[in-house]
């Protein structure tokens, strides 16, 4: 393999436990405590994503048995530790104390082309924030991270990315649903990548356990290694990176809200400190649109982490940020100055993603009508996302009303049992909708023919045509289980251009078959991994 430009900025910088041991405990002044991945044997490589290349290693290195060990962590990189990170967090608005990498183990940082990238491993074994877990994943959720890290990406969306999916050639018990059915599961290990693993919780286990020598070498080094734009000290380039990471979170969010994504455990520390979606867990995608949805079986009571909150929740965590910042900045109304900023974000923000994805140009003072008519009415019947915002572009002013709602009805569920009285409301929708366009029509400088063109690209880009939807995953995970791996090349495939016509993946884009409506893994899932 060739040599890899090692520089670990994060155990440069950061002091390290003590205890080098790896067993469960409590820590405290570390921000990291060194352990190692179990060495599995038997690991077998059952796919690599593109990133292996864009991070400059060849076809043969891929292949070659190097490669194998080190992304399966039965062999380190010469001289370097691998290690897990310590964080605490908020889960379900619930302090949890002290968390960590109770399942993830950090291999090295590498510099390739001026940018940083850090290997983390997870599923690689127990470290001494594993609590009660063993620290090893399964294949179906490490199918699912693999898949949908990449998905995002694709899509244009911040997040970390998936460099490797193995089996551990070990079977791991589980108890999927949290209901007392246990069973024994195939063992996987996936190779998560991204520029830091820092989270929101890093900070706050730092501020709860009083720590703030800890908490300013932290916060000066996430400055100086990933915000190198900030050049003021002080009190002010803490709240200008508060700021910073709010902005990020934001843009973060308005993208999982463009295309329909649920996170499902918005913890805060699941949240990334750079503004990537990090953690994919019970993660699930709008198919009927739904502002209560939540794929997460844990919060089907309550419903904290449904998709309509994901921006108040956003605010919340970063809300819980500021708290564990404080103690470094000492101005409560300057912190509250740029979470209110947030909220008045949102709306602009919210209203951009709307207008593109409706395919609009100049702003009209009825447009938040139009939006609010849109959403009301995609409440009345289970109406499909992805579909529905793909075929609208079809329509255009000149469109027949009859003709528009026969173009959007292939979005609906179970259509014979769409009421008249909602049918009427889609009409007048549609209606408004024509004129809406005329109007943009009337404002442009190109001919209807160009427009009309333009609209189209303009819809296309942003209104993606596949997304990984749960039941395509639980399909790729049954045929995985029996050693088929054919369907998750297939699949990865189709989510390296979620945005273009692929006739050879046409299967992909429509409804989610019925048999999938209430199937696990399709419809709720568990944290269980």
């Amino acid at each position: 393999m060739h040599k890899l430009h090692i520089d670990n900025s994060f155990t440069n910088a950061l002091p390290k436990d003590p205890i080098n041991e790896n067993f469960t405990r409590p820590v405290t002044d570390a921000a990291y405590s060194l352990a190692t991945p179990v060495p599995f044997k038997k690991a077998s490589l059952i796919h690599i994503s593109k990133l292996a290349k864009e991070l400059g290693f060849s076809e043969e290195e891929i292949n070659g048995e190097e490669f194998l060990q080190l992304f399966t962590g039965q062999h380190l990189y010469p001289k370097t530790e691998s290690y897990a990170m310590a964080y605490a967090g908020h889960q379900f608005g619930n302090w949890a104390g002290q968390l960590g990498d109770g399942r993830a183990i950090n291999l090295f940082e590498i510099v390739h082309k001026e940018q940083r990238w850090a290997f983390q491993l997870k599923g690689a074994g127990p470290t001494p924030y594993s609590r009660r877990g063993d620290g090893l994943a399964v294949l179906r959720s490490s199918i699912r991270e693999h898949l949908c890290s990449e998905a995002m990406h694709h899509l244009g969306i911040p997040t970390t990315r998936s460099l490797s999916l193995a089996l551990s050639g070990e079977e791991v018990l589980r108890d999927m649903m949290y209901d007392g059915n246990t069973a024994y599961e195939k063992g996987a290990v996936v190779c998560r990548v991204a520029p830091s693993f820092i989270r929101f919780g890093n900070f706050e286990l730092a501020a709860a356990q009083g720590e703030n020598n800890l908490l300013k070498k932290l916060t000066d080094y996430t400055i100086s290694t990933f915000f190198t734009h900030i050049k003021s000290s002080g009190k002010e380039a803490y709240l200008e990176f508060f700021k910073q990471v709010t902005d990020r979170t934001l843009e973060m969010i308005m993208h999982w809200q463009r295309v329909g994504f649920v996170h499902g455990v918005m913890n805060t520390d699941n949240m990334s400190i750079l503004g990537l979606t990090i953690d994919y867990g019970p993660y699930g995608w709008l198919e009927p649109y739904d502002h209560g949805w939540t794929p997460n079986t844990t919060d089907r009571q309550h419903k904290r982490y449904r998709y309509g909150a994901q921006p108040e929740i956003g605010l919340w965590n970063l809300l819980q940020l500021a708290n564990a910042l404080f103690p470094l900045i000492e101005d409560s109304t300057a912190l509250q100055e740029i979470l209110d900023n947030y909220k008045t974000n949102y709306q602009v923000q919210y209203l951009e993603t709307m207008m593109n994805k409706l395919g609009l140009y100049h702003t009209d003072k009825d447009d938040r009508d139009l939006m609010q008519n849109l959403e009301e009415s995609l409440h009345l019947h289970e109406t499909d996302m992805t579909i529905f915002y793909r075929e609208l572009c079809k329509i255009n002013s000149k469109t027949d009303i009859i003709e528009a709602f026969k173009i959007i009805s292939i979005a609906f569920y179970n259509f014979p049992k769409l009421v008249e009285q909602h049918k009427k409301t889609w009409m007048e929708w549609l209606e408004s909708y024509r004129i809406r366009l005329q109007f943009d029509l009337e404002q442009s400088p190109l001919d209807r023919y160009a427009f009309a063109k333009a609209r189209t690209q303009k819809m296309n880009n942003i209104n993606p045509r596949y997304v990984l939807r749960n039941y395509i995953s639980q399909l790729v995970i049954d045929e995985a289980d029996k050693g088929n791996y054919e369907l998750l090349h297939d699949v990865y495939k189709m989510l390296q251009h979620p945005y273009t016509e692929q006739p050879e993946f046409e299967k992909w884009y429509a409804l989610r078959p019925d048999w999938a409506r209430s199937k696990v893994g399709c419809s709720m899932l568990s944290c269980s991994s």
